[in-house]
């Protein structure tokens, strides 16, 4: 429980935000933290000669205040804790997070009326917005954090909410290697794959690690290249010098000036790229990307699947929701040609591996591409299968040494 004293001096704090017409929001946490310390201040003087409440935990209480003032509440000690990886909100009393991979029902309460007030700030700064014509929302939070929210009468009864923590543990290949998810061998392919322009899909369950490898594969791109990113949220942090990142926009008031990803990779092939990432294939902006990487421009991409090959065969299938005019006969090859490799990964237990390298020949026999698995994970080693990758002319034309890779 708090102590008698927070809700007095939240009030005061709060008062003197609306006096000096200070935004905690906006405002740098030095700033809002010398004015909580200015509040506390003056109350510890004034309990002196009160009957005011005395404080009895100077830094808990500091705290408390700040996470109410200037945080997100209740769910800042969640959110600051590094252990935590995402935290969702089912109703009163039904808040959880995820820690190892593992759920847990938290402590924390909070009645309707707080946690609107806390999706309202969390959303002032992202320019979307949450009503009854727009029931569904997905943001990025400053600290670069993924939010969702579904709102009644979509959700049965309560605001569903929930926060995906940015926790990138990995910055390059080599980190995952280090972390276990990801074996030498094949991390010294992979980077080889990413220099050479293979087009490379990353597969795998939610949480399954398939942004913190996009990220991984996109630090091994030459530092010449200019990259384009295109996602639903930010979410992509790609460490190279010349990088434009873009992100889709729901529709105003009005309806208009939606723009979807579809939108944004035609956009993107304008813009002078030599990569395109696309962070997230899910409906029809597949057919768009696989006609970017037809026509020779390298990229990346991820799709939720259960396996490498099902990521394939779903790789024929979303571009079918474009139109009429798109035919499986046209979408099958395309697929078999622009694909080069997709990386699967999985979440057992809270623990992310690499399961499989599969390499796509882009020979197509009937309606069915032709693959081949490349590495394949036995026990805890992902082992290399005796399998050539295709594409061996894109890596003799950038000099890369494809034998010395797969040995």
């Amino acid at each position: 429980m708090p102590e008698r004293s927070v809700p007095i001096l939240e009030e005061e704090v709060r008062e003197l935000v609306r006096r000096r017409g200070i935004d905690p929001a906006s405002e740098d946490s030095a700033g809002v933290a010398s004015l909580v310390d200015e509040v506390l201040n003056e109350y510890e003087a004034r309990v002196q000669s009160s009957t005011l409440p005395r404080i009895h935990d100077r830094p808990s209480v500091r705290k408390m205040i700040l996470d109410r003032v200037a945080g997100l509440g209740p769910l800042q000690p969640l959110l600051d804790d590094p252990e935590i990886e995402e935290v969702w909100i089912n109703g009163p009393g039904r808040v959880f997070c995820a820690r190892a991979g593992r759920h847990e029902l938290t402590n924390v309460v909070l009645d309707g009326r707080e946690l609107r007030d806390l999706v309202e700030r969390m959303l002032r700064t992202s320019g979307r917005r949450l009503d009854l014509s727009s029931p569904f929302v997905d943001a990025t939070l400053a600290d670069g954090s993924r939010l969702h929210v579904v709102i009644p009468d979509i959700a049965k009864k309560h605001w569903a909410v929930n926060i995906r923590k940015f926790v990138l543990r990995a910055h390059r290949l080599d980190e995952l290697v280090r972390l276990g998810s990801l074996d030498e061998s094949p991390a010294r392919f992979l980077e080889g794959a990413v220099h050479a322009g293979l087009n490379i899909v990353v597969s795998g369950g939610t949480q399954s690690g398939k942004t913190t490898m996009l990220n991984c594969l996109a630090a091994s791109i030459p530092s010449r290249d200019r990259v384009i990113t295109c996602e639903e949220v930010f979410e992509l942090r790609v460490p190279l010098p010349d990088v434009v990142s873009m992100q889709t926009r729901q529709s105003n008031l009005e309806g208009q000036g939606e723009i979807d990803l579809r939108r944004l990779v035609i956009e993107a092939l304008r813009m002078r790229p030599d990569r395109l990432i696309v962070g997230e294939v899910r409906q029809q902006e597949a057919l768009d990307l696989l006609v970017a990487l037809n026509s020779g421009l390298p990229g990346m991409t991820s799709i939720h699947a259960n396996s490498a090959r099902e990521a394939l065969t779903k790789l024929t299938t979303l571009p079918l929701l474009a139109g009429e005019n798109v035919t499986h006969s046209f979408v099958v090859p395309t697929v078999a040609t622009s694909i080069d490799l997709i990386v699967h990964l999985s979440n057992t237990k809270g623990k992310r591996t690499t399961t499989q390298i599969l390499g796509v020949t882009g020979r197509v026999e009937g309606d069915r591409i032709e693959a081949v698995s490349l590495w394949e994970r036995h026990r805890e080693v992902l082992a290399w299968t005796g399998q050539q990758p295709p594409a061996i002319a894109k890596f003799e034309h950038s000099g890369v040494d494809v034998r010395s890779l797969m040995s």
